[in-house]
Formats: C-alpha cells, structure tokens, sequence
C-alpha cells in the first residue's frame, strides 16, 4: 500500500469522518487557512488514482468517498513505521516511546491491563 503525503493524509481525515463530500465540503472542513478549491480538487484526483478514494457523479460534480477504512491504514502504517525505524520490533518501539516520553511502569501496566481486556 503506497503512504500518503501530509496533504493527501489531511484530505483522508476529513472523508473519512464525513463519509462522503465534494472538494467544497472537504474544504469546509478545513481550518483556517483553508486551502484553495484547486490545491483539493488535485489532491482528491492524486488519491483517486492510487486507489484510496472514489467517486459518484451527482449533477455536474462528483461526490468523494474513501476506498479504504481508516483502521486498515492505521495498521499498515504502524507496521511501516516499526519496520522502517525499529526493525521490526513492537518491543523497541515500544521500549523507545517509554524512554522519550518518561512513561512509567505503572502506566505501563495500565497499558497491558487495557489490552488484556480487549482481547
């Protein structure tokens, strides 16, 4: 699965919350500064053509919606991120995030308690 840029990332977010949306409603759902219809129209067309949205046609314009569910582009980039940077260890990863951000072993075992009860 290809990753996307930043930009291409910030246009996922926002179909992925509204469901589905025209370049106009994505880019009222930016912040301000909002980006220019242009900049969107591109950026939708980019994912179109690798694959992580589609559209419909209603009228003249068309309406976006994502091909891929969030989660699953989530996980694929987790996996990326440990494979890339903690060769492929979830224990380095997670011994690094423990290590920068001062996490505890109390939080820790919160954090294994959680997951326990999750599965």
């Amino acid at each position: 699965m290809k990753q996307l840029t930043k930009a291409e990332e910030d246009i996922m977010q926002i179909l992925w919350k509204l469901k589905k949306a025209n370049v106009k409603t994505i880019i009222e759902d930016f912040p301000e500064p909002k980006p220019a219809y242009n900049t969107v129209s591109t950026i939708v067309r980019i994912l179109e053509s690798k694959g992580f949205v589609d559209y419909e046609k209603e009228g003249k314009g068309h309406i976006y919606f994502p091909l891929l569910q969030q989660q699953d582009y989530s996980n694929q980039s987790i996996n990326s991120l440990v494979d890339n940077y903690f060769q492929g260890s979830f224990k380095n990863m997670v011994s690094f995030f423990m290590k920068k951000n001062d996490i505890s072993l109390n939080e820790l075992e919160s954090v294994l308690k959680d997951i326990n009860k999750e599965k």
